[in-house]
């Protein structure tokens, strides 16, 4: 059985650190453009998954983890837009559920 080995590669990583600079700029422009339309929350969450995908697979090397690691790193990256979607459509609710 073979196993994966790191990658040594600068290129994949500029172009996974270029592609986090654009979405920040995107993100920062909708921001700026799109304040307080209703699907724009929706769309931040997504950029929030990508980026932390990308820092993940390319910069942590979640492939390279075991099945379990590689699950909870996942699971990690899902809480923030999954946390952001619950309070922009269920605030008030999430609010009382999530006090101590």
């Amino acid at each position: 059985m073979t196993t994966a080995r790191p990658n040594t590669a600068l290129r994949p990583l500029l172009i996974a650190w270029l592609i986090l600079v654009v979405l920040t700029v995107v993100s920062l422009e909708l921001g700026q453009h799109f304040h307080g339309v209703a699907w724009l929350q929706v769309l931040v969450a997504a950029i929030i998954w990508i980026k932390g995908s990308l820092v993940a697979r390319y910069f942590i090397e979640a492939n390279l983890a075991t099945p379990f690691i590689r699950n909870v790193l996942r699971a990690f990256i899902a809480v923030a837009p999954i946390a952001l979607m619950l309070t922009a459509f269920f605030g008030p609710q999430f609010a009382r559920w999530a006090t101590l």
